[in-house]
């Protein structure tokens, strides 16, 4: 039997992978990419002499001064109560120096108060001091000499935040601060490497005493031994990960699956299963591929004298269950992290996956089954397929674009345009927009939302300030948000999650919140990608730093377009400036209010200087903390709304301590940077992260391995394409009022199947389904009817079944719908495809909304134009087609992807056209009450039409019945509440009737 083995190697950053002592040599600082091993830095003699002088100063300032004001000054103060003779008094020499001994008394106190703060954070571990009010230069000084003196000893590296700690870098004030003024960007971690030194060390010692023991007993650790691993509990800021032991004992961090497969689903000593890669605790014990090797391995469990009997045993016990994971279970999971939680020595908390583990948030695109591979994904980028909430924003800004120019056609008359339909896309624009509908998932969007605004409003009813958020998981609707540190109890209905700096929302509780009244509160999270089927968002604006950014550029700029599109375009956010430099001036069109570009990085400087000085400033008198006070409570109407810089390309050197220095105090202010970088060296970076050639996002010491977030260039274009083309001020080319479908208005022109969209659902020359299967027909066929350039048919699908449906369902309603519509009589199908793919009806299948734009559209454009008669015809027949809202006895919870359509927008603006068209023709002939009466059938339809109401007080006075004319007046002032009538509306009536205050007064 093989001998077994185990590898007891510390969980710091400065455990080294072999037998020989720690390396000498200037530190590097850590690089998420790719962990590697820690040089120790000795301490020299300079390092001595500094602590020295810092010691000597501490004991002159703190001891010294005040021992000389009290010997040689004396008590400053009165010895009684001043009475009022002594204002009266001669001011003496005396008085001026018992005036200014307590003014240095008063300084001596406030330097005591900054050492005794510096020094609290620095031997606690807590890597942000508290700022002592009104102490900025004393404050300087205190933390120069502490970090002087401390640098002889083990815990100066809590002065700076380190990449393996989410949750430490804030103090319980949440006041974020970067002490870089005794050390530069570059060298952030060059004492936290010291502080390993005395650990690795004694492990050095260790392994080689089990080395000794290991080759005195006839033993070596060969190819195929089966060794054994004890997770090791946390060490100052390290917390031991599976990459890193992978990295450490396998030579290559990404083999951490292999360890995570051999160990899933064992029962550990504490009762617990390992089930998670990135959920591991201390005191476990991990079973070792054959080869791993390393400097620290001793032999177990019976040959292993520095071990206690306890562990061997429990080793020993966890041998017997040694094949249980060979062949089983998917490795599914992803990352090196790890769950401290239920371990011992406690530490800080790091990026890993809620234990309540998120478990898909994409269901209603991942039922659906349909691959790359299949007939049926035909043309879909699945950048935007697996980007719900990307594609949620995109898609909803989109609509809101094309409202925007409906309306403004419409209401600003632009001749030519009034009534226009948006462009048709095609190609690569077709493609994407066919994937935003398939792949957007607005529900999740509005639970984001109205989670955190839930959130924001019980903390403020129980006066309590907003945590600081690192980042947010998302899984099936469960939210689960990571603090930077433990926040206290969450508001019902949040929990408590996997430990004190996780609070959860399950899906059910977050369904029945509301909408609320309140500021956005963490507007700068954004997606990063999944992990698992549980998607990351990084709170950008919280980093207390800056977020770097490597791998090829390529890769880099399909990160930084997805980083801009989704915070530009965004549900969960109220306002934002999103900077981006020397990338992305295409991307303008996506949100012109939120996103600016900036030529080069010397305009950026100098841009975020001015504007860190004006927040610093404006915090400081609205007496803030930080934007997070400043977002609740009574001053929330301030929003303090963030402000996102993404650089695309890497900073030179001079520049990126430039940017370390204003990212220092970032996360206070509401400002975030994410800076691209070609080697991972970046001066300053709070985070590191690298983006693979393969979508892989990776950031080892957060324990991060990311399915990444990415738009490609083919696909950034094609969506800047959809924007470009509904922008309001563009210039149209063609005939903006053709419909895309014109059907045959005469006798001839009788349809097949014949549905009235416009008002209750009916269809005529159709039998109805039998079953319960009728419902989703109907709803099939509409869709269809509103897109008769084609639909594809995962857009169909995403439709009928937003929570997602598999393959063969899909497909099985497809039949039924062709059968169903059955064929024209030459035999053609009227349920086709056409040659992309996309599924088309017959022209024998025709809607009442296909007759009414025809009819109009052949009055204002065809025959009507030569002929009155035809032209009066045609608009009282369209007209009479008016009987309702579209589709207007829908079941509920049905034809939810109208919410993605513009048809709300297009009926009502062509009934209201088509209503002033027949007025028009009336008031042609002086046919005033008929006009009235065209007017009224539209305002059925379109009720908020200001240009129906202007035109009905011109016919209304055309009759020359002033009471008539106050009657409308009242009723108008009625529905405007109390806004009030609109400016035009109050302007004409002051033309038509004068004295219509008056009257409207007098009527009551």
């Amino acid at each position: 039997m093989p001998r077994r083995r185990t590898s007891s190697s510390s969980s710091s950053t400065g455990s080294t992978t072999g037998a020989t002592g720690p390396a000498t040599g200037p530190t590097t600082a850590p690089r998420n990419r790719t962990p590697q091993p820690v040089r120790i830095r000795r301490r020299s003699f300079g390092d001595f002499v500094k602590a020295f002088f810092a010691f000597v100063a501490l004991a002159v300032l703190l001891v010294g001064v005040p021992g000389a004001l009290a010997t040689q000054i004396g008590w400053p103060l009165p010895n009684g109560v001043p009475s009022f003779d002594w204002l009266q008094q001669e001011i003496t020499v005396q008085t001026f120096l018992n005036i200014l001994t307590v003014v240095v008394w008063l300084a001596w106190a406030q330097f005591t108060a900054c050492v005794l703060v510096e020094m609290k954070a620095a031997l606690s571990g807590v890597g942000v001091p508290g700022r002592v009010p009104g102490a900025g230069p004393s404050q300087l000084l205190a933390r120069q000499l502490v970090a002087a003196l401390l640098l002889v000893g083990a815990t100066a590296a809590s002065f700076a935040p380190g990449l393996s700690q989410l949750g430490q870098t804030y103090d319980a004030n949440q006041k974020p601060t970067v002490a870089s003024a005794q050390q530069t960007p570059g060298g952030l971690f060059a004492q936290q490497q010291e502080q390993a030194a005395d650990t690795a060390s004694a492990l050095a010692e260790q392994a080689s005493h089990a080395a000794s023991h290991a080759e005195a007993g006839g033993s070596t650790a060969k190819q195929g031994d089966t060794k054994y691993y004890r997770i090791q509990p946390p060490e100052g800021r390290h917390h031991d990960s599976l990459w890193e032991i992978a990295d450490r004992h396998l030579g290559d961090g990404r083999r951490y699956k292999e360890i995570f497969e051999l160990n899933k689903d064992r029962v550990q000593p504490d009762g617990s299963k390992l089930s998670e890669a990135s959920l591991i605790r201390p005191g476990w014990i991990m079973e070792m591929p054959g080869d791993a090797r390393g400097g620290d391995l001793v032999e177990m469990p019976d040959e292993a004298p520095n071990v206690s009997p306890d562990v061997q045993q429990q080793i020993s016990d966890y041998a017997q269950s040694g094949d249980h994971a060979q062949g089983g279970g998917g490795a599914g999971a992803q990352g090196g992290g790890h769950e401290h939680a239920g371990g011992a020595g406690g530490g800080a908390s790091q990026v890993s996956l809620p234990e309540q583990r998120p478990a898909g948030d994409a269901g209603h695109q991942q039922a659906t089954s349909v691959g790359a591979e299949s007939d049926s994904s035909f043309g879909l980028p699945e950048a935007l397929l697996t980007a719900p909430l990307l594609a949620a924003g995109l898609l909803g800004a989109l609509g809101r674009r094309r409202r925007q120019a409906l309306w403004q056609s419409a209401f600003g008359a632009v001749g030519g345009r009034r009534g226009m339909e948006p462009p048709t896309p095609s190609g690569d624009a077709q493609d994407v927009q066919d994937a935003l509908l398939v792949g957007a998932d607005p529900e999740g969007v509005r639970l984001l939302d109205r989670s955190l605004r839930g959130l924001a409003a019980s903390l403020a009813e129980e006066s309590r300030a907003l945590p600081v958020v690192y980042a947010a998981w998302l899984s099936n609707g469960d939210l689960h948000l990571q603090l930077a540190q433990p926040a206290g109890k969450p508001p019902a209905p949040w929990q408590q999650g996997q430990d004190q700096t996780f609070w959860m929302l399950a899906r059910t509780d977050a369904e029945r919140y509301e909408d609320v009244d309140t500021a956005a509160p963490y507007p700068g999270l954004v997606s990063l990608g999944t992990m698992d089927d549980s998607r990351l968002l990084l709170n950008l604006e919280a980093v207390p730093g800056i977020v770097s950014l490597s791998g090829r550029e390529a890769d880099r700029a399909a990160v930084f377009a997805s980083v801009a599109a989704e915070l530009a375009t965004n549900g969960w956010s109220d306002r934002m400036t999103i900077t981006l430099v020397g990338f992305g001036e295409d991307l303008t069109p996506l949100a012109p209010n939120r996103i600016r570009h900036l030529e080069d990085i010397e305009a950026l400087v100098e841009t975020m200087e001015a504007e860190t000085r004006q927040r610093r400033g404006a915090l400081g008198t609205a007496g803030h903390d930080s934007v997070l006070t400043g977002r609740t409570g009574p001053a929330q109407h301030t929003r303090w709304a963030p402000h996102l810089v993404l650089l695309a390309a890497q900073p030179s050197a001079e520049d990126a301590v430039k940017l370390a220095e204003l990212a220092a105090d970032a996360g206070r202010l509401g400002i975030g940077y994410l800076v691209g970088t070609e080697t991972g060296d970046l001066p300053g970076a709070a985070w590191e992260m690298e983006i693979t050639g393969q979508g892989k996002l990776l950031a080892p010491l957060l324990g991060l391995e990311l399915d990444a977030q990415l738009l490609p260039a083919a696909q950034q274009r094609a969506v800047v394409e959809l924007f470009t083309d509904a922008d309001p001020e563009r210039e149209s080319n063609g005939p903006a009022t053709t419909p895309p479908f014109l059907v045959d208005i005469s006798e001839h022109g009788r349809p097949a199947v014949y549905a009235r969209l416009v008002g209750p659902y009916e269809i005529i020359g159709l039998d109805t389904p039998d079953g319960e299967r009728s419902a989703l027909l109907h709803e099939a066929l509409a869709l269809l009817l509103l897109h008769r350039e084609g639909v594809h048919p995962r857009v169909l699908a995403s439709a009928l079944w937003p929570r997602g449906v598999t393959d063969d369902v899909r497909d099985a309603l497809l039949d039924r719908l062709r059968v169903w519509l059955g064929a024209d009589p030459d035999g053609t199908p009227r349920l086709g495809r056409d040659g992309t793919g996309r599924l088309t009806l017959a022209k024998s299948v025709v809607s009442d909304l296909d007759v009414l734009r025809s009819l109009y559209h052949e009055a204002t454009q065809g025959k009507g134009v030569d002929s009155r008669a035809v032209r009066g015809r045609l608009l009282t027949d369209a007209l009479v087609l008016v009987r309702g809202p579209l589709l207007a006895d829908r079941p509920e919870g049905r034809y939810r992807w109208l919410t993605h359509e513009i048809i709300d927008a297009q009926l009502p603006l062509l009934v209201a056209d088509t209503g002033l068209a027949l007025c028009e023709f009336h008031m042609e002939r002086d046919r005033a009450e008929k006009a009235i009466e065209a007017l009224n059938a539209a305002l059925r339809t379109a009720p908020a039409d200001e240009r129906l109401w202007h035109e009905l007080l011109r016919a209304t006075h055309a009759t020359g019945d002033t009471s008539q004319l106050t009657a409308l007046a009242t009723d108008l002032i009625g529905r405007s509440g109390a806004r009030g009538l609109p400016p035009r509306t109050e302007a004409l009536l002051d033309e038509l009737l004068p004295t219509w205050r008056d009257a409207i007064a007098a009527v009551g």
